[in-house]
């Protein structure tokens, strides 16, 4: 009797050890991971896969470490709107009845096509994080509260950064300003500013040749400080970019840099805020 109890209570141990494992979340981006860690806690493990603020995001290539951290994980967070489509590769290939995928793009109701950007719109976060919560909850039900919880303190935290951003807006709606790509584009649009270059922007994020038409606007609306404000990319850039920054010092506009992949030794708030106060720093003193 007591060589059964033994045996039943050796079985019992690993089982209670397994329960007890955080859920492993894997996500495609580190902003993405850094708001799963936030609303997740200690009941999750986390893990991103573009996380180097040095790399250029576009030129990624998956390795098999990568496939078999999607294999294990039991949610996934993605961006889509053809931003990270080797996720979608690698998902298929990893096929899991029981894991869990979120993706932004499709949480927010976006297709292909649009500016895939989508960190810099607050309401695609927000959506996101709810999403987490929800997906959260119904793989550990008994901490449900814990992620609603947490996912409102994400949406407080972020109240912030939306008064700065309509501070921008109250002071510099209209103004006109460029950026190389839209990789800001969702913020810059929040401030309510007049985003010019677009057609440039746009055969930039699809990788193609601005035309020449597009680079000479470009180029004047830089010499002849038409725009208050430069925006570059500082984690893809070319020699056209670099040529166009020049131009843009040359000529007294500011310049501020941004980043896809959020810096490390930061939150996302925290790598957000800093941008916006870098923005209106650069715009008041352009006037």
């Amino acid at each position: 009797m007591l060589k059964l109890k033994v045996l039943a209570f050796a079985l019992l141990v690993p089982l209670a050890s397994a329960c007890a494992s955080p859920l492993k979340v894997l996500a495609a981006e580190n902003f993405y991971g850094d708001i799963a860690r936030q609303i997740g806690g200690p009941d999750i493990d986390v893990k991103s896969i573009l996380s180097n603020p040095d790399q250029d995001p576009h030129l990624f290539e998956a390795s098999p470490s990568v496939a078999r951290s999607i294999a294990e994980a039991d949610i996934v967070i993605s961006n889509g709107v053809d931003y990270d489509p080797w996720m979608d590769k690698l998902l298929a290939a990893t096929a899991s009845p029981k894991r869990k995928v979120i993706v932004a793009g499709d949480v927010a109701g976006r297709k292909s096509g649009d500016n895939p950007h989508l960190w810099y719109d607050l309401a695609v976060s927000k959506a996101v994080a709810k999403a987490l919560a929800e997906n959260l909850a119904q793989v550990l039900p008994d901490k449900a509260a814990d992620f609603q919880k947490r996912e409102a303190e994400f949406e407080d935290s972020l109240k912030q950064l939306e008064a700065e951003i309509a501070k921008i807006s109250l002071a510099h709606a209209g103004t006109p300003v460029a950026a190389i790509e839209p990789v800001f584009g969702y913020m810059l649009d929040s401030m309510s500013l007049d985003v010019r270059e677009k057609s440039f922007q746009l055969a930039v994020m699809n990788d193609a040749e601005p035309s020449v038409s597009d680079v000479a606007r470009f180029e004047d609306d830089l010499k002849a400080r038409v725009v208050k404000l430069f925006i570059y990319n500082k984690q893809a850039t070319d020699p056209v970019a670099e040529r166009l920054m020049a131009l843009a010092k040359t000529g007294g506009v500011p310049v501020v840099a941004v980043t896809e992949t959020m810096p490390e030794g930061v939150t996302y708030q925290q790598w957000l805020n800093n941008e916006v106060a870098a923005v209106a720093k650069a715009l008041d003193s352009a006037h």
